[in-house]
């Protein structure tokens, strides 16, 4: 009988659950978007019940929808949105107040007085990270101050934070295990990446009682067991991974060099840097890749804060289209040549430029600008914020990626792919598999039990669906490139 690992793929905007064989084949999938809340300007939550509730859905569906027995799952892999921080009563499980997504800026006033105290290289030094709203630790002191008693029961040791893996484990093991993995515990800015250890002096920089942090695993461990009543049997929580870094080992970049970008709500470049933290001189994050048997693999992360989610504003807010998938055929109906640029700093600007403050705009527009050149430029956008990645990591970097590994779902769009090739003038290459961001958190969880023996095996299952080549002229790339940062400089605050 056929066996499988289900991965837990909990998103900004959806949750899924995908069932994987020991080749990397997708058995099913489920997938529920859930709602997105804005009480102010800026401020983005979500409701952590719709959270779990979308969750558990999933992972039901995907079983009925298999045909499968939950015996025939041998464990269970999750991957998740990073930074997004939920605080939950102990006895209850019963969240605190709704979850502060990672696009979330209402603690970017904190974050500015901690920069000018001079707190930055204290900061960066500790955690590969810069201060900025983007991490947990401002959101979490944000609940512990602006909750009434929040404090004082966190004192009392009446209160656990985690970012989403940490809740979804403590709800999937009814409350026996509160525990996060070291990919996720280096983007709340309280975690030391090099001696993987939660930091006393973070913790008192940022305010936060250690009594409510979660225990700290390597990404392919034993995280506990879902408990039988809630899939049908009791599943072994195996892999556990941040969502950009759960890509990284789906995209087999376990060499140093090897570099992924993945376009989902927001994009993430990252590239293996191995047992070295490289310290970025162009305000990218040094992060922790994946940690296995105790041995961190680092990584140089670049965060675009709005990339599909651009899409989606363009489709719910403007109502330019129905769905993601006619985006390729009016990108196609425009001229390559088009003045429109569409700066989607929505919630700020993410990297090299760090500002929070900065908001959208478009730029460009004449009489002959219609829906298919602004919906062109939402997705040149996209690779335009790549190629700024791209700048700081060639300049950081001795050996900079020579092709990118892509994926995520804008990645289905080949007209978007081919203007990535020409405008980082580099081959792209597009996996048979685009759920990588899952089968990484598979992976992971394979490794764990038994059905990898080393990340080789895992690398041989690695296959290119299509690469894209650049064909553009260096003299049309570096006129629309600088037309871009143009625009970025007219929404940029400082």
């Amino acid at each position: 009988m056929s066996s499988f690992i289900l991965a837990i793929d909990q998103g900004t905007t959806s949750s899924r659950a995908i069932l994987f064989d020991r080749q990397g084949q997708i058995a099913a999938v489920a997938q529920q978007e859930f709602p997105q809340h804005f009480p102010q300007d800026g401020w983005i939550e979500h409701d952590p019940e719709d959270i779990w509730e979308s969750v558990i859905a999933t992972c039901r569906e995907v079983l009925s929808k298999a045909q499968i027995t939950p015996e025939q799952v041998d464990g269970v892999g999750i991957t998740n949105q990073r930074e997004t921080t939920v605080v939950w009563d102990r006895a209850t499980g019963k969240p605190l107040y709704n979850a502060i997504v990672w696009q979330d800026r209402r603690t970017s006033e904190r974050c500015q007085v901690l920069r000018d105290e001079g707190h930055t290289e204290l900061v960066q030094s500790k955690t590969g990270l810069l201060i900025d709203p983007y991490f947990s630790a401002t959101k979490l002191a944000w609940i512990l101050d602006c909750v009434e008693g929040a404090r004082e029961r966190a004192a009392r040791g009446e209160l656990a934070f985690g970012t989403v893996d940490s809740f979804l484990m403590w709800r999937l093991t009814d409350g026996k295990r509160h525990v996060t993995d070291a990919t996720n515990a280096s983007r709340t800015a309280l975690f030391n990446i090099h001696d993987q250890t939660w930091d006393e002096e973070l913790l008192a920089l940022f305010d936060v009682p250690a009594n409510m942090l979660p225990e700290v695993n390597d990404s392919s461990d034993d995280f506990g067991t879902v408990e039988a009543h809630w899939l049908g049997a009791p599943l072994p929580i195996a892999g556990v991974a941040g969502d950009q870094q759960a890509a990284l080992v789906g995209q087999a970049c376990f060499k140093p060099g090897m570099g992924k970008s993945t376009y989902g709500t927001g994009c993430f470049m990252i590239v293996n840097t191995g047992e070295t933290a490289s310290v970025s001189r162009n305000r990218l994050l040094t992060t922790i890749g994946y940690r296995i048997n105790g041995k961190p693999t680092y990584a140089m992360e670049g965060s675009i804060f709005v990339a599909g989610a651009t899409v989606q504003w363009l489709r719910d807010g403007l109502n330019l289209f129905a769905d993601a998938s006619e985006t390729e055929a009016l990108a196609q109906k425009t001229r390559s040549g088009h003045s429109v640029y569409l700066v989607p700093a929505f919630t700020g600007l993410g990297a090299p430029h760090w500002d929070p403050k900065a908001r959208g705009a478009i730029f460009g527009l004449t009489r002959d600008t219609g829906i298919a050149e602004i919906v062109a430029a939402g997705l040149q956008a996209v690779c335009y914020q790549t190629r700024d990645l791209q700048h700081c990591m060639n300049d950081d970097m001795e050996a900079a990626p020579g092709n990118l590994r892509v994926d995520g779902g804008m990645v289905k769009n080949s007209w978007v792919m081919q203007f990535l090739a020409d405008m980082l003038n580099v081959q792209v290459d597009r996996p048979t598999i685009l759920e990588t961001t899952a089968l990484g958190a598979a992976y992971l969880a394979g490794l764990r039990l038994g059905w990898y023996d080393t990340l080789e095996e895992i690398e041989q299952l690695w296959r290119c669906e299509r690469s894209f080549t650049p064909t553009m002229e260096e003299e049309t790339r570096e006129k629309l490139y600088q037309g871009w940062l143009d625009a970025v400089s007219r929404v940029r605050s400082t």
